[in-house]
C-alpha cells in the first residue's frame, strides 16, 4: 500500500532507539518513551501561501528529523507504525 500525504503533511517512520540495559534492568515497552527521531518517507503536495504560490518543503525524503513526542497522527500500515504530521510540527533535521 502506498500513502501520499496531502498539503503540507509529511509521512515519518519513527526510529527506535537502541535498547540499552544498564545494571541488568529491563524497561518494559509500556514504560518506554516514544521515539523522537524519525525518517521522512513521503512528502505531501506542498503548502500554498497567501499569494497562491507553492512553498517548497524544508525537509526531503530520507531526512532524519526530530519530532515532538506527542505530535502528528499515528497510523499503522502493513504492520509498520508511521506518523503523519504537518511540516511545521517537525522540530529539526538531524545530520
Amino acid at each position: 500500500m502506498k500513502i501520499q500525504p496531502l498539503g503540507d503533511r509529511v509521512l515519518v517512520e519513527p526510529m527506535k532507539d537502541d535498547e540499552q540495559k544498564k545494571g541488568g534492568i529491563i524497561i518494559p515497552d509500556t514504560a518506554k518513551e516514544k521515539p523522537q527521531k524519525g525518517k521522512v518517507i513521503a512528502l505531501g503536495t506542498g503548502r500554498i501561501d497567501d499569494d497562491g504560490k507553492k512553498v517548497p518543503f524544508n525537509v526531503k525524503k530520507n531526512d532524519v528529523v526530530l519530532m515532538p513526542k506527542y505530535g502528528g497522527t499515528e497510523i499503522k500500515i502493513e504492520g509498520k507504525e508511521y506518523q503523519i504530521m504537518r511540516e511545521e510540527d517537525i522540530l529539526a533535521v538531524i545530520d
